[in-house]
Order: C-alpha cells, then sequence, then structure tokens
C-alpha cells in the first residue's frame, strides 16, 4: 500500500478561524476533511471528482500557524484512508471514497 504524505502549515489568517473559537481560534474539521479530499485527488489523479467521506474522527484541536502532516494510504475500492498529525499527535483520521457518477 503506497503512502502519499505532504505538510500543510495552517494559515494564521485563514476564514475560518472567524467563528472557531475567538480568543482560541481552532481549524474546523470541515477544513480538515476538505484537505484531505484535495490531497487525496492529487494523490490518485482524480483532481475535483466527488468524494464520500466514509469514516472521519476528530481527536485533537490544532490551530493557527501548527504545521499539519497528512498522511494517505491506498485503501478498499479506490479510496483512500488518512492520519492528520500535528508534532507527535494524531488530529484526525478517517478514510475517503470516491464517488460513483
Amino acid at each position: 500500500m503506497a503512502v502519499f504524505e505532504r505538510a500543510w502549515r495552517v494559515p494564521p489568517d485563514h476564514p475560518a478561524f472567524a467563528g472557531h473559537f475567538p480568543g482560541h481560534p481552532i481549524v474546523p474539521g470541515v477544513v480538515l476533511l476538505d484537505h484531505a479530499v484535495v490531497l487525496a485527488g492529487q494523490h490518485l489523479g482524480l483532481q475535483g471528482g466527488a468524494w464520500q467521506v466514509t469514516q472521519a474522527k476528530f481527536l485533537s484541536p490544532c490551530g493557527p500557524g501548527d504545521e499539519l502532516v497528512f498522511a494517505l494510504q491506498d485503501g478498499a475500492r479506490g479510496g483512500v484512508s488518512f492520519v492528520v498529525r500535528c508534532g507527535d499527535r494524531d488530529v484526525a483520521s478517517g478514510s475517503l471514497q470516491p464517488s460513483t457518477p
């Protein structure tokens, strides 16, 4: 199974911080999922395709300026599983499946 890794430093001015949460901003789970979907598309050569989130767990918060490492691994039926890490802690994990038309 191939592993595809990419690092992403969360921009301190990311627009998602506007409501999550004043005084102690955290990256919303949907932003992590969106980034995982984009990377899965790059990894599998399916940019612009639709994806289904078949599983997602959000384990630890991350915030502005954090460097996140997304590790994707080939999964069943053309999908991928992913883990998002910040340093030595897991932030999120899950699996994605390309949608069928």
